[in-house]
């Protein structure tokens, strides 16, 4: 017997104060995400069975929500995430000076100022969409009020021989139209980069609301030279179903945190033996990139993504810059809301998309660096982690009808599939594109 309920998404300002929170009965839980002008510190899941709660009550969940990302923003020793998940090496994580903290006189007057870098604004927004009008149009709505404005938006239109969407985007002032009838999320995105003229380009996708402050905190994360990638948060738009709760809590879930993260040369040699986890750098409807990234190591592969193997093809990108020396950091105060899919079939699908590009990635990397940690992982990494999952669903009760387990693993095959059916074109398809 199903018996899931949607779950509320709350966004409280905190520098308006805490609020005391009611019951909700169409809820079974509150998500609520704490903010401070503007800037992500945290979130907590409140069942229903814990309403009313007063704001005497809820402070100590905020402490407990917020103190990470404050003291990361603040401190430059501790605080940091924990690393170990990422890397093995625990001397990348300081200990917590809680102490230190509290001393602070106003911390989170401190941590605005501390967000308030100047930019530049030279920066063009390419949004690659395909069939899905309702979805582009909300966010080209979102997209018209950032502040300030990007100094160009772009729309990739990935459907030959039609007319639906370049109709909608005429009823858009100042947002450019571009055919791409080659199909394929790669070739639309390669598209984009070659008709824009930003020193930065954005990246978001059609089914996101992006924040207010997106551009500007994306712009933020290049203060260093070496950084040519910036990744943000992507928070969930809804959880109204089941399907949208198990993306969450898996690929779509705010598993990167509130606090930043730098992926440097160090960080790659210590996980390349293993298999560096690129795809943990961000999601690809929230990226952004110095234009001379793509000087540097190539265009996206378009035998990877969406209308190819399916997905990976942004942290195949990703994997490029670090293997090339270079930086990619992951900033969560440029924020975007996700809406995922609603139905379990939609869900399943996407699923082994996901898994059928990662490991078709996996094989690319190899092909061209020669690193056998991408072997490792499809060979030892993966088939122990889907064993260990199958057992533990076992345990619990096995649900085929709600679980992407076989999903994923049938995406893992048609992944293998995938490469070497097309192993000729993928080690080619990073070349670099003369600009329109």
């Amino acid at each position: 017997m199903n018996t899931f309920a949607p779950w509320k998404i709350l966004h409280i300002d905190l520098s308006l104060g805490i609020p005391t929170l009611t019951v909700e009965p169409e809820y079974q839980v509150i998500y609520a995400v704490f903010w401070w002008h503007g800037i992500p510190l945290g979130d907590q899941e409140i069942l229903a069975t814990q309403l009313p709660m007063p704001a005497t009550q809820l402070v100590n969940l905020v402490l407990q929500a917020i103190v990470p990302a404050v003291g990361d923003r603040l401190f430059t020793q501790g605080f940091k995430p924990p690393l170990p998940v990422i890397s093995p090496n625990p001397a990348r994580d300081m200990p917590v000076d809680f102490h230190a903290l509290m001393a602070l006189e106003k911390p989170l007057k401190q941590l605005q100022k501390c967000c308030s870098e100047p930019v530049n604004g030279s920066i063009s927004v390419v949004v690659c969409t395909r069939n899905r009008p309702e979805e582009l149009a909300r966010c080209l709505r979102s997209l018209q009020n950032l502040s300030p404005p990007p100094q160009e938006i772009i729309v990739v239109d990935n459907v030959p021989n039609s007319d639906a969407t370049r109709q909608l985007v005429a009823q858009f002032s100042g947002i450019q139209y571009v055919l791409e009838q080659r199909p394929g999320l790669s070739v639309a995105r390669n598209t984009g980069i070659c008709h824009s003229i930003g020193d930065i380009i954005a990246f978001t996708d059609d089914d996101v609301v992006v924040h207010p402050d997106w551009i500007v905190r994306l712009e933020q994360g290049f203060q260093d030279p070496r950084v040519i990638a910036v990744t943000g948060l992507m928070l969930p738009a809804e959880l109204e179903t089941q399907a949208q709760l198990i993306f969450h809590r898996g690929a779509g879930g705010t598993g990167w945190g509130y606090r930043s993260v730098t992926f440097d040369p160090q960080f790659f040699a210590e996980m390349k033996s293993r298999g560096v986890p690129v795809w943990r750098i961000g999601a690809g409807a929230n990226m952004a990139f110095r234009r001379q990234a793509f000087d540097l190591v190539g265009y996206f592969d378009e035998c990877l993504g969406a209308g190819a193997s399916g997905c990976s093809e942004d942290s195949e990108f990703w994997y490029r810059i670090l293997a090339e020396g270079w930086l990619c950091r992951y900033e969560p105060t440029a924020v975007i809301y996700h809406y995922h899919r609603r139905d379990i079939d939609g869900l399943k699908h996407q699923a082994y998309q996901y898994m059928r590009g990662h490991v078709a990635a996996l094989l690319v990397q190899f092909a061209k660096y020669k690193h056998w940690g991408n072997i490792r992982r499809l060979l030892l990494a993966l088939p122990i982690y889907y064993k260990q999952r199958f057992l533990q669903e076992l345990k619990t009760g096995f649900q085929p009808k709600h679980s992407s387990l076989l999903a994923e693993i049938s995406g893992c095959l048609a992944g293998v599939k995938f490469y070497i059916d097309n192993r000729i074109c993928c080690p080619k398809a990073c070349s670099k594109r003369k600009k329109v």
